[in-house]
C-alpha cells in the first residue's frame, strides 16, 4: 500500500539493502514479514524464506468455495478461494451472508503456522454481478459505446465498494479483449473491436484500485486502501481473435498483429498498477496460452516487467493436453513452467498439490520458478493490506446497490446506447418521443424483463430471464414513469394483427433481442434476433410508427428489417436500470453513443472489421446519430 512505502524510491533501496544483508530491525524473532513498517519486498523475502514446499505450493492453489471449508484450507495452507459464476453463500445472500462465509474461510488461514491470509476473488464484470441487489452496470460493449473512461472508473469505484461490501478483496476485471468478430460468445466482454477504445476504458483498474500517488514506483501493483479492490486485467492474450469467434479456440496472427491489435492494453493496465492478469483459454498459431512460455514468461513478465501475478482461468491448464484433463502432471508441469502462477484448480486440489509437489521433487519445476509464482502472490497480498486486515466487516454493507451507483448505472445506459436509424428519412425523424400522447404500445419478450436487459453474468453463471432474481427497473418501467400521467401505455409482448387494428395507437416502442448466456454458450454463426422477437417486430412495425430497441452483446442480422422500422437503438445488455433507455428515448437526454464495433450487412462478412480490405457495413465502426435537446423540447 502506498503508505508502506513511505518515499517510495527510499523504501525500495532500503528493501534492497535488506536482501542483501539478510538482517532484521524487528528483534530476534526475524518476523519482518509481520511488520507493516517494512518495505513490502523485505517482508515478500522474509516470509518466502521461512516457508515449506507445502505451504508454497498451497499459496499456489486457488480453489472454489463450494463444498470447502476452513480445515481444508488450514490443512493445505491455499492460498486463495473464489465464487465462480452463481456460487454463493445462499440464495439471495445478504452482505452479512457472504462476510461470515469468507471469515469462516479465512480463520483457517490464519490459525496455519505462518498465517498467511487467503485472497477471495469473484467474477465482477459488470457490477458485483453474482449478489443479490447489487447494481448491475451495462456489460463492456455498451460502456464501450460510451467513449467515457471517466465514466468507467466511476463504475469501477462504485463495483469495488459493492464487492468490498461483501468481504471481497480480488475482482476478475477489467476484460481487455479486443472482439474481432462478433460470433465470439465473449464478445460482449469486450469494450470495442478497436484495442484503442480497449485502451481508454482500462480506466476501470484505476477505479477498482486505486489511482497510485506521486512517485509511486512504476508498474508495481496498487491498491489504494480497504474501499478498493485487487484487478484482474485478462485474458492473456488474443482472446478476441479465434477463428470465426469459437471461444477457446486457436487466434492465427501473426506476430506484428498480435502486438498491434490484442497487445497494447496490457501495457496501460501495468501502468496503472493492476495486480494480476488470466490467462486466456485460447491459444495463439496453435500453442495454448496457458503453457506459452514466450508471451507469458518472456513477454509478460520480462518485457512489460509485470510484478503482480499470473493466475490461470477455471481449469484452464486442463485444457493443455485433449482430452481435458488426460494428462494432468504435463498439464501441471507446462503451465507453472510457463510463467503461472495460480492455479485456478479448482476442486481438485489434491491431485494439484500431489503432482506439483512431485514435480519439483523431481525437478521438473524448479524451487526458483516455485519461489517466483509465490513471491508475486505475496506481493499482492502485502500491497493489498491482507496480513494487517484479514478479517472482513459489515462497514460497507449500505454500498450493495446504493441510490448512487443505480443513478450512476442509469447515466451509464443513457451513454451506451447508440441510435441507428431515426425516421424513414431525416426530414422525418421519430425520437426523441412525445410525452404526451393517446396511446402507446411497449411489445417485446425484453420489455419487461430484467434478466433479459442484464444478459449472462448476472446471479448466474449465463443469467437467467425473469424480474425476480435481482433489482432494477425494466424498460417498461421507464417508459410508465416517464410519459405524461394522461398517456395510456399498453404492454403485450407479442401483440397479433387483430389486437393492433383494433386498437389505435400513437406509435410503439419494440424491444426485443437476445436471450441471456455467457462464454461457449454465446457462440452462436448465424447472429439473427431470437424468436418470437422478429416476428414482434414484423407484426408491430408494420401496423404502427415503431422505435425497435434491441437488447444483444453484439451486432445482429437486421439489414431485411430494417424498412420496417421508424427508428432504431442499440442498447446493448444495459444491466438493471431500464430507466436509462426511457431517459433517452423521450428526450431528456441526447443520444450521444457511438458504435463500438462494426455493424455488419451479413454474417458470411465476417470476421470484418474497420480497416480490412473487404469493409462494407451496414453500419461503420463510431457510426451514431444525435439528437438534440431542441428536438427533445419540440417532441414535448
Amino acid at each position: 500500500m502506498a503508505s508502506r512505502f513511505l518515499a517510495p524510491t527510499m523504501s525500495i533501496l532500503v528493501g534492497i539493502l535488506l536482501l542483501f544483508v539478510h538482517t532484521s530491525p524487528v528483534g530476534a524473532a526475524g518476523e519482518v514479514y509481520k511488520d507493516p513498517n517494512q518495505p513490502v519486498e523485505a517482508r515478500v523475502q522474509d516470509l518466502l524464506q521461512k516457508m515449506t514446499l507445502a505451504e508454497k505450493i498451497g499459496q499456489m492453489t486457488q480453489l472454489e468455495r463450494e463444498n470447502m471449508t476452513a480445515e481444508i484450507i488450514k490443512n493445505n495452507f491455499i492460498g486463495s478461494l473464489l465464487s465462480g459464476g452463481g456460487s454463493v453463500p445462499k440464495t439471495n445472500a445478504t452482505a452479512k451472508d457472504w462476510v461470515d462465509m469468507i471469515n469462516e474461510f479465512q480463520k483457517g488461514a490464519m490459525s496455519t503456522r505462518l498465517g498467511i491470509p487467503i485472497i477471495y476473488g469473484i467474477d465482477a464484470v459488470h457490477g458485483h454481478n453474482n449478489v443479490y441487489k447489487a447494481t448491475i452496470f451495462p456489460h463492456n460493449v455498451g460502456l464501450g459505446a460510451s467513449r467515457d473512461p471517466d465514466l468507467v472508473k466511476r463504475i469501477g469505484a462504485a463495483t469495488a465498494l459493492e464487492v468490498r461490501a461483501t468481504g471481497i478483496p480480488y475482482a476478475f476485471a477489467p476484460c481487455i479483449a479486443v472482439c474481432r468478430d462478433p460470433r465470439w460468445g465473449r464478445c460482449y466482454e469486450s469494450y470495442s473491436e478497436d484495442h484503442t477504445v480497449v485502451q481508454q476504458m482500462t480506466e476501470l483498474v484505476t477505479g477498482l484500485q486505486g489511482d497510485a500517488p506521486s512517485g509511486y514506483p512504476e508498474d508495481y501493483p496498487y491498491l489504494g486502501g480497504k474501499t478498493k479492490v485487487v484487478a484482474c486485467a485478462k485474458h492473456y492474450v488474443g482472446d478476441g481473435g479465434t477463428v470465426k469467434g469459437i471461444n477457446e479456440n486457436n487466434t492465427l496472427i501473426d506476430w506484428k498483429g498480435l502486438l498491434d491489435i490484442h497487445m497494447p492494453a496490457y501495457p496501460d493496465t501495468i501502468r496503472k498498477g493492476v495486480g494480476t492478469v488470466m490467462i486466456s483459454y485460447s491459444s495463439w498459431n496453435g500453442k495454448k496460452m496457458h503453457a506459452n512460455y514466450d508471451l507469458v514468461t518472456t513477454h509478460l513478465k520480462g518485457v512489460l516487467k509485470f510484478k503482480g501475478f499470473v493466475i490461470s482461468d477455471w481449469q484452464g491448464i486442463d485444457r493443455i493436453t485433449y482430452p481435458e484433463h488426460s494428462n494432468y502432471t504435463y498439464s501441471v508441469e507446462a503451465s507453472i513452467n510457463a510463467g503461472l502462477d495460480m492455479i485456478m484448480v479448482p476442486y481438485n486440489y489434491n491431485e494439484f498439490i500431489g503432482i506439483l509437489t512431485q514435480l519439483v521433487q523431481k525437478n521438473y519445476v524448479s524451487m526458483s520458478r516455485i519461489d517466483d509464482a509465490v513471491a508475486r502472490i505475496l506481493r499482492v497480498k502485502f500491497v493489498a493490506g491482507l496480513f494487517e486486515n484479514p478479517y472482513a466487516d459489515l462497514s460497507l454493507a449500505d454500498q450493495i446497490g446504493s441510490k448512487d451507483h443505480r443513478e450512476l448505472a442509469r447515466e451509464a445506459v443513457r451513454k451506451s446506447l447508440v441510435l441507428l436509424k431515426n425516421g424513414k428519412n431525416s426530414n422525418s425523424p421519430l425520437l426523441p418521443l412525445p410525452k404526451k400522447s393517446g396511446k402507446v404500445l411497449v411489445a417485446g419478450s425484453h420489455a419487461n424483463n430484467i434478466g433479459l436487459q442484464c444478459g449472462g453474468w448476472t446471479i448466474t453463471w449465463h443469467g437467467t430471464p425473469g424480474n425476480n432474481y435481482t433489482t432494477g427497473t425494466t424498460i417498461f418501467d421507464g417508459i410508465k414513469s416517464t410519459v405524461d400521467p394522461g398517456t395510456k401505455v399498453i404492454y403485450r409482448n407479442n401483440p397479433s394483427d387483430k389486437f393492433l387494428k383494433d386498437t389505435k395507437f400513437d406509435y410503439a416502442v419494440v424491444v426485443v433481442g437476445e436471450v441471456p448466456y455467457s462464454e461457449t454458450q454465446g457462440d452462436n454463426l448465424n447472429l439473427t434476433i431470437p424468436q418470437p422477437g422478429l416476428d414482434t417486430v414484423q407484426t408491430v412495425c408494420k401496423n404502427i410508427k415503431c422505435v425497435v430497441v434491441l437488447i444483444s452483446g453484439r451486432p445482429l442480422v437486421i439489414e431485411p428489417y430494417l424498412s420496417d422500422m421508424d427508428a432504431l437503438v442499440a442498447a446493448w445488455l444495459p444491466g438493471s436500470e431500464g430507466k436509462g433507455v426511457a431517459d433517452v428515448l423521450f428526450g431528456d437526454f441526447p443520444f450521444t453513443g457511438k458504435l463500438p464495433r462494426t455493424w455488419f450487412k451479413r454474417v458470411d462478412q465476417l470476421p470484418m472489421n474497420v480497416g480490412d480490405a473487404h469493409y462494407d457495413p451496414l453500419f461503420p465502426f463510431g457510426f451514431g446519430l444525435e439528437t438534440h435537446p431542441a428536438a427533445a423540447a419540440k417532441a414535448q
